[in-house]
C-alpha cells in the first residue's frame, strides 16, 4: 500500500533545468530516496538527449518530458510516437495547436504502445497559458482578449474533447478546470512558491498547500528546491505541506 507521504511525493515534480547532465545527476543524488517525478525540459533534453530519460527510468523515477510540442498534426503524431517509445510517464503539447493536433499526439502515442506491449500509454497534457503570462501580456502581446482564466478553461475543454488526460495551468485555475472538465482531468501546476520565496519570472503563483487545496494534481516546484541550500530538506518540507493540506 502506498503511504500518504509516498503519494504526495509522487505528485511533486522537480525540474532538472540544467544544460550539463552532470549537474542534473548531482541534483538527483541530493534527492535520492524521494519518489518524486523528474521533469526533463528542453534545456536538459537538448543537451543530454533521449538517453538521459532512459537513465532516469532505470533509476526508478517517473518522468515528465516537458518539450511542449506545437506543430502540424502529422509532425506531432510522429513526435509523440517517438517520445512514448522512451517510456516517459507524461509529456505535453500546446493546446493552442488545436484539437486535430492534440488528437494526433494521442494517436502517435497509442501507435507506439500498440507495437510495443511492454509500454504504457503516457499521460498527455496540454499547455494552456504559461504561468509567466499575465493578463496584459495575453491581451496586448499574444492577442487573446479577455481574462486568463477564461482562456485557460476554454483550452482545457478543448484538450478534454481531444481525449487528452489533463492540462498545464497555474494553480489559480485548477478549481475552474476541475469544474469544467471533471475531477479525473489532471492539472499540472507550475508557479508553486513556498511562502516568502522569490517569484522569479512567475506571475500567477500559489503556495504548495494552497495549490493542493485548489485541487492541483501535480505541483511543479523548481528553484525553491533546486536553488535551496539543502534541496533535499526543501523538497521534504514541501511534501509535508502538501500532506497537511
Amino acid at each position: 500500500m502506498v503511504s500518504t507521504r509516498e503519494e504526495m511525493a509522487g505528485r511533486l515534480m522537480i525540474p532538472l533545468d540544467y544544460s550539463d547532465p552532470a549537474a542534473a545527476r548531482a541534483m538527483i543524488e541530493k534527492l535520492e530516496g524521494i519518489p518524486c517525478y523528474m521533469k526533463v525540459g528542453m534545456q536538459l533534453f537538448y543537451a543530454a538527449g533521449p538517453d538521459f530519460v532512459k537513465e532516469l527510468k532505470a533509476r526508478g523515477y517517473s518522468v515528465f518530458l516537458d518539450v511542449k510540442m506545437h506543430d502540424i498534426p502529422n509532425t506531432v503524431r510522429g513526435g509523440a510516437e517517438s517520445i512514448t517509445r522512451l517510456g516517459v510517464d507524461m509529456f505535453n503539447v500546446h493546446a493552442s495547436g488545436g484539437k486535430a493536433m492534440m488528437e494526433a499526439a494521442l494517436e502517435g502515442a497509442a501507435k507506439a504502445v500498440s507495437q510495443t506491449p511492454a509500454l504504457q500509454l503516457p499521460l498527455i497534457i496540454a499547455v494552456t497559458q504559461l504561468t509567466s503570462t499575465s493578463k496584459e501580456v495575453m491581451n496586448s502581446e499574444i492577442g487573446i482578449p479577455g481574462d486568463v482564466e477564461a482562456t485557460v478553461v476554454r483550452y482545457a475543454r478543448l484538450a478534454a474533447e481531444a481525449g487528452l488526460h489533463g492540462v498545464v495551468a497555474s494553480p489559480q485555475e485548477s478549481a475552474a478546470i476541475t469544474a469544467a472538465c471533471g475531477p479525473q482531468f489532471r492539472t499540472v501546476t507550475p508557479g508553486i512558491r513556498p511562502a516568502g520565496a522569490a517569484l522569479d519570472d512567475q506571475s500567477r503563483v500559489m503556495t504548495p498547500g494552497q495549490a493542493i487545496r485548489q485541487g492541483s494534481h501535480y505541483l511543479v516546484v523548481g528553484r525553491p528546491i533546486t536553488a535551496a541550500q539543502d534541496p533535499r530538506q526543501a523538497a521534504l518540507n514541501i511534501i509535508e505541506e502538501m500532506i497537511q493540506a
